[in-house]
């Protein structure tokens, strides 16, 4: 009669029998271990194949730094374009006659023909000449101006002379007085001009030289920015370079 709690040893037949089964159960798993780790390289170098090769990135970044390198390129150095509008509002202020005041107005217009072709082919100060073309294009309205104001003062002067020859000496020298006021107002208003244009010269010019170091800022930045990318490229080349690492797969007997 056996004991109530105490259960009988396993016989010697049943131990063979499990020691047998547990190789035949193992051996599946050693073999689904290869599968696994064939299937986790041909996953890795498709995404590799994926990725942009390091021509492809090269060709991208050395686009990208032309580009920018084209479009903060630095002006050439630039011609005294101001210059034209303070010669030709000098020779309007020195204008006697009408035919100095036609020979400056004439300066002007070639001038302003000679800027409107100098933009084209000077595209980096195509500000600073839009400024001196603004400023000859007033030079020639100004001298139009000054030409109906000539007229009007030679017939005053003609009118004051014939009043001298008729004796009526208190009119002539009332149209005297006003002569003076009219041409004194008009050397005033005259030398405002050539003053405008200075004011104008000077401004442009410091409007160039700030446009001039922004751009200098920004080929700095650009140059920083390219120097990145070589970096970057060459990192990418030496890890394409390593060969990939293998798994590690645990195989459990």
């Amino acid at each position: 009669m056996g004991i109530s709690g105490i259960s009988a040893a396993p016989s010697p037949a049943c131990q063979v029998s499990q020691a047998a089964q547990t190789p035949q159960a193992a051996a599946p798993q050693a073999a689904a271990a290869p599968a696994e780790q064939r299937d986790l390289v041909e996953l890795m170098r498709e995404e590799q194949e994926k990725q942009p090769s390091l021509a492809e990135m090269m060709q991208e970044a050395r686009e990208k730094a032309e580009e920018q390198s084209e479009r903060f390129k630095l002006p050439k150095n630039s011609r005294r374009y101001g210059d034209a509008a303070l010669t030709a509002y000098s020779k309007l202020a020195r204008a006697r006659t009408m035919g100095d005041v036609d020979a400056a107005s004439g300066y002007a217009r070639r001038q302003i023909a000679q800027l409107q072709s100098a933009k084209h082919s000077d595209s980096d100060n195509a500000q600073r000449i839009e400024a001196a073309i603004r400023q000859l294009r007033k030079a020639v309205n100004r001298a139009g101006r000054k030409k109906r104001e000539l007229s009007r003062e030679k017939l005053t002067a003609a009118r004051q002379r014939r009043l001298m020859k008729e004796k009526r000496l208190r009119q002539a020298r009332r149209l005297r007085h006003q002569l003076k006021g009219q041409q004194t107002q008009r050397m005033i208003r005259e030398s405002g001009y050539l003053r405008e244009a200075e004011v104008d010269n000077r401004t442009q010019d410091q409007l160039a030289a700030s446009r001039l170091e922004l751009r200098q800022q920004m080929q700095q930045l650009n140059d920083q920015f390219g120097a990145s990318v070589e970096s970057a490229i060459a990192q990418y080349a030496a890890a394409e370079a390593a060969p990939p690492a293998e798994p590690a797969v645990s195989v459990e007997a």
